[in-house]
């Protein structure tokens, strides 16, 4: 295979800071080529100057043997590279074509004519077909799931003669069915000579589609290996720099008292009525496939939508939950599976963002007490490890893991005492999700009830005692630990049971 881009001894800093440090990389036409990291090992700096939203600050870029210097996203786009991030970039308000085609619309008769919508229409199409959806170009992108905005986002790759894609975690969002496709779509591509910068967590779909692997760690290209030929245990120990012994850290806890009780529970819109109890010393994961009805659930019992029928018991005590506020009030936390747009004011402080959701134990008067605050969340973000410690730094700029764990501080901060995780490790890496289960263990272990959503299989199954199986909005299994298996819960996720 010829060889498409190369970097050499690229090196990149903030305000004196080195984030990458010498890196050296390779790409071939027609390979998929991973790159593996810890968040904050420096791959989405590496990305940004491959594409020209950042300037390196030394080394050398070749594309197809030339030296190039990209200097904007267009330059980019110019030579064939296309960039898929993990944060979607389209106009929910405008149809899935037209934003296919932004900014490379096709006219009818040059420059200045009128737009040429059948053919857009017809070629967005072939496109979405191509990512195996047969969902018409013309609705609106507000109109798809998340999965389907993602594959949109694909799809925008293929209106200009790409010859390299960059994807940015591209399946994080995507339903089981839908990662499949993407990733078979893959292979189509690698089999006609486009080369794939493939960025992900999810180690088994690396093994699957990858041919060489790139590991990063604090900056540095720690080495280029063969995927086939490399275990994933050995993928992880270059990426974190030790041995992981395990990742799945399970505590052990005596079952204690009832914490949460859902009785007759149906959902808006719902004919199915939903039963289940969460106890104290007892992690109970919630299962299923992508429209299961898992995250309406966790929303209806957190009052951020609302439910027909039924009744919701905190630790013993009907509680009459229809917002937030008052599943706040009874003892609930809620940490979203978009933390992005749900779980975080990116543009504001760790701090504002630590204590946001508990002001009021703050208040002293009709003021806050802002130097309780500032001792707050300087504890939690020592006893979190949050990583950089700087408590104004705004949410924005931290890794995914540490985004994550800012979350979890600022439901802590609320004394919360029934914790609803829903996809708690999407988008973190290997090492950060570890820390994740480590911090539920110890919610456990003080006492608190933990209910994970999870549609990754393994983590359900390494982390959590109970399995509740969901299927088009009802529940289906109910298994404890030592008798779910991967079969068993994928068997009751389709209805099978």
């Amino acid at each position: 295979m010829t060889e498409l881009l190369r970097l050499e001894n690229v090196c990149k800093g903030f305000s004196g800071i080195p984030v990458l440090k010498n890196i050296d990389l390779d790409v071939k036409a027609g390979e998929v080529h991973v790159l593996l990291g810890e968040n904050g090992a420096g791959k989405s700096t590496m990305i940004k100057i491959m594409t020209g939203s950042y300037s390196k600050d030394e080394g050398d870029m070749y594309w197809e043997g030339q030296k190039v210097n990209i200097q904007g996203p267009s330059d980019a786009m110019n030579l064939g590279i296309a960039t898929i991030y993990q944060e979607l970039n389209l106009i929910p308000e405008l149809p899935v074509y037209e934003n296919i085609f932004l900014g490379r619309e096709i006219k009818k008769n040059g420059k200045f004519s009128l737009l040429n919508k059948r053919e857009m229409i017809e070629r967005a199409a072939t496109y979405l077909k191509r990512l195996g959806q047969d969902f018409s170009p013309e609705v609106l992108v507000s109109s798809l799931g998340v999965g389907q905005q993602q594959l949109v986002e694909i799809a925008k790759a293929f209106t200009v003669d790409t010859k390299l894609i960059i994807m940015d975690e591209p399946t994080s969002s995507l339903s089981a069915s839908e990662s499949e496709q993407l990733l078979k779509t893959i292979m189509e591509l690698r089999s006609q000579g486009i080369a794939i910068v493939y960025i992900s967590h999810r180690l088994e779909e690396l093994k699957r589609i990858g041919d060489r692997i790139t590991i990063l760690r604090d900056g540095n290209t720690i080495d280029t290996l063969n995927v086939k030929e490399t275990s994933t245990d050995k993928m992880v120990e270059l990426m974190v720099g030790r041995k992981l012994e395990d990742k799945f850290p399970k505590g052990e806890f005596k079952l204690g008292e009832e914490g949460l009780r859902i009785e007759n529970l149906r959902l808006k819109g719902s004919e199915e009525e939903l039963n289940f109890t969460a106890y104290q010393g007892q992690i109970l994961g919630i299962s299923g496939l992508v429209g299961a009805g898992r995250t309406e659930l966790a929303r209806s019992i957190f009052g951020v939508d609302p439910i027909e029928t039924g009744k919701i018991h905190v630790f013993g005590k009907e509680t009459l939950i229809k917002s937030p506020k008052d599943a706040i009030r009874a003892g609930l936390a809620f940490i979203t599976e978009n933390r992005k747009t749900e779980g975080l004011i990116l543009d504001d402080s760790i701090k504002n963002n630590m204590s946001i959701a508990s002001l009021k134990k703050y208040k002293r008067g009709p003021f806050i007490h802002w130097e309780k605050i500032k001792q707050s969340t300087e504890d939690y973000t020592r006893e979190l490890q949050i990583r950089p410690g700087n408590i104004e730094k705004h949410a924005r700029k931290l890794s995914g893991g540490n985004q994550q764990k800012v979350v979890i501080a600022k439901w802590l901060a609320t004394k919360a005492r029934v914790f609803i995780f829903d996809e708690p490790t999407r988008g973190i890496d290997v090492g950060a999700k570890v820390e994740v289960y480590r911090l539920i263990n110890s919610l456990v272990s003080d006492g608190a009830v933990v209910i994970i959503i999870s549609s990754e299989l393994p983590e359900i199954l390494g982390i959590c005692d109970r399995v509740l199986v969901m299927s088009e909005g009802k529940i289906t299994a109910d298994l404890l630990r030592e008798e779910a298996s991967q079969e068993l819960i994928m068997k009751a996720a389709t209805g099978g049971m």
